[in-house]
């Protein structure tokens, strides 16, 4: 081999040839490292974000979290130990409301309303012959006592055959809520009784009934238990007090006892005592006898 020359193979394992050998395994190794950067940027980018990558962004830009915010009541909704939201925080529907055990609007009336009266809506026709009184009933609410069965009570009273129609003079008619009246009469407590009929006496308040202008005052408690000085039903006591009250609206007087064992005339404050008579609710026998006594001055 000449001098000065070498075969192909020394070249390519001297030291230069080595050299040049690394440079490209370098270059080969950047390039690869580079692509694969590339690809691996290029997927990041194409791949969609997750729901949590989407929210965590999502909120970055947009207000708080309504679920951190206060409560629909102003008290504050922390996260609870353990990282998880407290259920409280989600929207709940109200529980349903037990019902009170307050009266509704239609059972109002059945409460105590001290002073204040309710009208009966019944209407009748004329009972006797004379120019009729027209007349109504008011019950004091919260008494217990039906406007309807009263007015119809009180009317039976007034009609009877003993009562005030047994003169020809005389003459009432049942009229309903807001028709014009002559006179009323009124079913209330004992208290109001004695506020509407200026009870002073020691012994009669709470106890008596009265008429007081154009109004029968009737005392609840002598309406559903009558009287111990009467002989008789609360019914029948009932009629007592409505032909006696009524009286006075007639323009009739107080009177007393006309003898013992005789009836008590109507127009008698039984409620004092019989003084010897026989308890009686009507101004009339069953013969049509009016059934008098003396005159008390």
């Amino acid at each position: 081999m000449p001098a000065g020359h070498s075969t192909g193979r020394s070249s390519r394992s001297g030291p230069r040839a080595r050299r040049r050998a690394e440079r490209r395994r370098r270059l080969r190794r950047t390039i690869l490292l580079g692509s694969a950067a590339l690809v691996a940027a290029t997927a990041y980018t194409l791949l969609p974000q997750d729901d949590g990558a989407k929210t965590a962004a999502g909120r970055t830009a947009a207000s708080p979290d309504p679920t951190d915010a206060e409560s629909a009541d102003g008290s504050a909704d922390p996260v609870p130990q353990g990282g998880q939201k407290s259920p409280s925080a989600q929207p709940s529907t109200p529980a349903p409301q037990t019902p009170s055990a307050s009266p509704s609007p239609s059972a109002s009336a059945t409460q105590a309303r001290p002073g204040v009266f309710k009208a009966s809506s019944t209407a009748g026709t004329v009972q006797g012959k004379g120019t009729p009184r027209r007349w109504r009933i008011e019950v004091e609410e919260g008494s217990g006592v039906d406007p309807e069965a009263a007015a119809r009570s009180v009317e039976a009273i007034l009609g009877d055959p003993r009562g005030w129609t047994k003169d020809p003079k005389y003459a009432f008619q049942l009229v309903a809520a807001g028709q014009p009246v002559d006179f009323t009469v009124k079913i209330a407590t004992p208290k109001t009784t004695d506020s509407l009929c200026d009870v002073v006496t020691p012994e009669l308040i709470g106890e008596t009934n009265c008429s007081t202008g154009h109004t029968v005052v009737v005392n609840l408690k002598r309406w559903q238990e009558g009287s111990p000085q009467f002989s008789g039903s609360p019914e029948e006591y009932r009629a007592l007090i409505i032909n006696h009250e009524v009286g006075h609206e007639l323009g009739r007087g107080h009177e007393s006892c006309p003898g013992a064992g005789q009836p008590a005339p109507a127009m008698m404050q039984q409620i004092k005592g019989l003084n010897g008579c026989k308890s009686n609710a009507w101004p009339y026998d069953a013969n049509g006898t009016y059934l008098s006594g003396p005159s008390v001055l």
